[in-house]
């Protein structure tokens, strides 16, 4: 994340008046969101802490915190920029509580994450240096294959996978559905070869394990191998 010159161990900053650790380490490109705590001298620190002339600050990385989030025991939630739409639709599949609109504003974003608690994910490093955003994480890449598999492990959300229970749309928790209450509505093929269905009460979208299925689980088992022991019945849209 620093720039490359800056990767190789203790580097000077010269700063001017009085600087919260924050604002220093920002001013390097670091959102608040991406570390886990800091060290200054050798002591626990705040980045609220006023940096003094002389002082050594060690910053660490949330993804050297992996068992504090592991230790969590609420469900993440999260809340995705208009880029990352693939994405959502990925961590819907897992059956997570995922908010997104392609055509959020930067500002319904911040109140969205802290009025409902949700984990901000973008690539807009600004977006995350917001004072008021708790709970985010800077996107690396810009395959949402590699988005898919960052999120999973840095929130280790093995525990939460419940795949195929959320509308991939509208994010909605699907409700199983009798054949005949939306037969008027399939194609002939499909009232031939299928007899599961679930139903979006949101948008009204029908799945069933059709020809995304098996994709969808080779997706899911691509990502670190984390749903070994996971039970992966319930049907998908097509």
């Amino acid at each position: 994340m620093l720039k490359r010159r800056l990767q190789d161990g203790i580097f000077d900053l010269d700063f001017t008046g009085p600087q919260s650790a924050k604002h220093l380490v920002e001013s390097l490109g670091i959102p608040h969101t991406e570390i886990s705590h800091i060290l200054v001298n050798s002591e626990s620190r705040s980045l609220d802490h006023l940096v003094q002339d002389g002082d050594c600050i060690q910053v660490f990385s949330q993804a050297a915190n992996k068992a504090n989030i592991e230790g969590s025991t609420a469900e993440p939630r999260f809340v995705l920029d208009g880029h990352l739409g693939r994405l959502t639709a990925y961590l819907r599949m897992l059956g997570l509580d995922c908010q997104y609109r392609n055509n959020f504003s930067d500002p319904e974003l911040v109140q969205i994450s802290i009025n409902e608690g949700r984990i901000l994910l973008t690539r807009d490093r600004r977006l995350l240096m917001h004072k008021t955003i708790q709970h985010g994480c800077l996107l690396r890449s810009l395959d949402p294959e590699v988005q898919f598999i960052e999120i999973i492990q840095r929130y280790s959300l093995k525990s939460w996978i419940k795949p195929f229970q959320r509308c991939l749309l509208c994010n909605y928790e699907l409700q199983d559905v009798e054949k005949e209450a939306v037969l008027e509505r399939l194609q002939p093929l499909t009232i031939q070869y299928f007899d599961e269905f679930r139903l979006c009460p949101g948008c009204n979208q029908i799945y069933w394990k059709g020809s995304h299925y098996e994709r969808m689980l080779k997706r899911i088992e691509k990502a670190g191998r984390i749903v070994d022991d996971v039970h992966l019945e319930p049907p998908t849209g097509s």
